[in-house]
């Protein structure tokens, strides 16, 4: 196909859109009028109003044909800078066989959301959730020298993760389309090239993807490895919460920013410490009522379980934190002895081991590991639980009333938080997470034997990296940063189509009907993709569902602008309008693509 106006080609795209008619009256444009009640975002409330998907179960979409040629046009530009950065595309089988994640240790430590089955012959396996444990098994099979590395594979397939709480439609579903990659290194600096590489080449997939995002540091979750990085797309409807530097490049997922320890010294002990009642206080802001203080004045102290024993019960831990901040479970968890994702202690545990229940919590006395974040450090003669329920101590102070503790950082950051690299402050912002690079190390190759002959003849350990993109999410993610209260703007490298044209009642006027099928065809042998609004509707109608859609273009034809020898043209981006004489529309329309 040769294209004369700067649109697109490409060899391993599906289908070519110019080879697909595209009229209304012959397509299935499934829009709505009204706002679905199910959707709680804007992006899931759109891509159901304008047609993109329908649920056929919780969490699981049909693609509808405008949403499935989005979806073309994100792995296009994915496909085409993953080649670019030297990558290799296969495809591995969506039901993977169990054995493969039990030799990872993964298949029991994944948890719930790896859907486990049976076939007819009583075999186990899984449906995939990515694809770590599947692209190891070939690389120890096919890779047998270490002159064949580096190599960096990737495919563009369907994942299953068995969501508790599936919502925010294709953002958080339980069915869903993942680009992952996988790379396999022979040392750690090759791995830290193609690392960089790849997030080089995620930072162009998103910004010719037109997205606002931002890359982070990242925790490395159940993927494992030992560094990470997230790309992130600012959004209101985001669910994680990301922080940056307003005078650096620094920036991280919340779950790995480091909050200092403050500048200022603790202040003396005052009177000793002494019991006050607070029945019916269950939370910091109740006992902090109860007492006439401040939240900040009061610690909150949580117990998390540590390692577990011979007889079945696990080591008790107590941290610690100001009363007005936030445990960071990422970080708590990374604490040695204490689980990891971390586990709060029952209350009936919390009864056996304090004598106590929750909310009557606090340091003094407790006969475990204590462990304090670096601010509630800071704080003296504060107020905490006494481990007697109903009752608080205050004037509380570390050393004198409690000597034995250990300090660590396990708050979250707030805003205006000093950074971490020593440059300004912090600001936080919403974002969802379109993307993720891993350093991965000897983690799956070590525990499946996946190695090659060093230059001595000796087995190495395979050094490897894990690259994925959320296909389908990154749609969702396009749509909340780009709509209005009439429906979506695509970024014209997303959009369905790129030109629609809308014929005012082409049944009834030759001239109109004419004069639409002509500029149609002239578009269409330009390479350019355009819909074809047929419909013998209202104007009203057919105005909104193309505003609804998003077409970035938008040419009206009816029988007053041909009398004065005119179509109307519409930016769907600016809502600008401009009468354009007929015979100057088809190079209007160039010119602006």
């Amino acid at each position: 196909m040769i294209l004369s106006c700067r649109f697109f080609t490409n060899a391993a795209f599906l289908y070519d859109f110019k080879e697909q008619k595209m009229r209304t009256s012959k397509y299935l444009l499934s829009t709505l009028k009204e706002n679905p009640v199910e959707a709680a975002v804007v992006s899931h409330r759109l891509m159901l109003r304008a047609g993109l998907i329908r649920q056929i179960a919780s969490g699981i979409y049909v693609w509808l044909p405008t949403g499935m040629r989005v979806l073309q046009k994100v792995e296009k530009i994915i496909r085409e800078e993953l080649n670019r950065a030297g990558a290799i595309e296969l495809f591995m089988p969506f039901v993977q066989p169990a054995d493969l994640w039990k030799e990872s240790g993964r298949y029991e430590k994944y948890g719930p959301e790896l859907c486990r089955l049976k076939d007819r012959k009583k075999n186990e396996f899984v449906l995939g959730p990515t694809h770590e444990e599947v692209i190891t098994a070939i690389a120890r099979r096919e890779i047998k020298s270490a002159r064949q590395l580096p190599i960096n594979l990737y495919q563009i397939q369907t994942k299953f993760r068995d969501e508790i709480r599936p919502r925010f439609g294709v953002m958080r579903g339980r069915e869903f389309i993942m680009k992952d990659a996988y790379s396999f290194h022979i040392d750690h600096a090759s791995l830290e090239k193609t690392y960089k590489d790849m997030y080089d080449a995620y930072s162009r997939i998103f910004t010719r993807l037109g997205l606002d995002f931002r890359p982070v540091e990242a925790d490395n979750g159940s993927i494992g490895g030992s560094s990470s990085h997230e790309f992130q797309v600012l959004a209101d409807a985001g669910e994680d919460t990301i922080v940056f530097s307003d005078k650096s490049d620094y920036a991280a997922n919340i779950e790995m920013a480091e909050a200092l320890a403050p500048a200022y010294d603790r202040k003396a002990p005052a009177e000793a410490y002494s019991e006050k009642e607070t029945k019916g206080c269950h939370t910091v802001d109740e006992a902090a009522a109860a007492l006439g203080l401040d939240a900040k004045q009061v610690l909150k102290s949580l117990i998390v379980r540590g390692e577990k024993k011979e007889d079945g019960t696990y080591d008790l831990i107590m941290l610690c934190l100001c009363g007005n901040q936030e445990l960071n479970e990422v970080k708590a968890g990374k604490i040695a002895g204490i689980l990891d994702p971390i586990e709060f202690a029952t209350e009936s545990e919390i009864a056996a081991f304090t004598g106590a229940t929750p909310g009557s919590l606090g340091p003094v006395g407790f006969k475990g590991r204590i462990i304090i974040d670096r601010t509630a450090d800071k704080m003296a003669n504060f107020a905490c639980g006494a481990n007697h329920t109903g009752y608080h101590f205050i004037n509380v102070n570390w050393d004198r009333d409690v000597p034995n503790y250990e300090v660590a950082d396990l708050r979250n950051v707030e805003e205006g938080d000093p950074s971490p690299d020593g440059q300004g402050t912090l600001h936080l912002r919403k974002g969802i997470e379109v993307g993720q690079v891993f350093m991965l190390g000897t983690k799956y190759s070590e525990s499946m034997g996946a190695t090659v002959l060093g230059e001595d003849g000796k087995p190495i350990n395979m050094q490897m990296g894990c690259y994925g993109i959320g296909v389908t999410r990154v749609i969702a993610a396009a749509i909340e940063q780009h709509h209005d209260d009439k429906g979506i703007i695509w970024p014209d490298s997303m959009a369905p189509f790129q030109v629609a044209i809308v014929a005012i009642k082409p049944n009834k006027s030759q001239a109109v009907r004419e004069a639409a099928e002509k500029l149609y065809a002239e578009l269409e042998a330009k390479g350019v993709e355009v819909l074809y609004d047929d419909r013998d509707e209202r104007p009203g109608v057919m105005f909104a569902d193309m505003e609804l859609i998003g077409i970035p273009h938008v040419i009206t034809i009816g029988d007053r602008g041909l009398a004065a020898g005119s179509v109307e043209y519409k930016s769907r981006k600016t809502g600008q309008k401009e009468e354009v004489s007929v015979d100057k529309i088809l190079d209007f329309v160039c010119a602006k693509l």
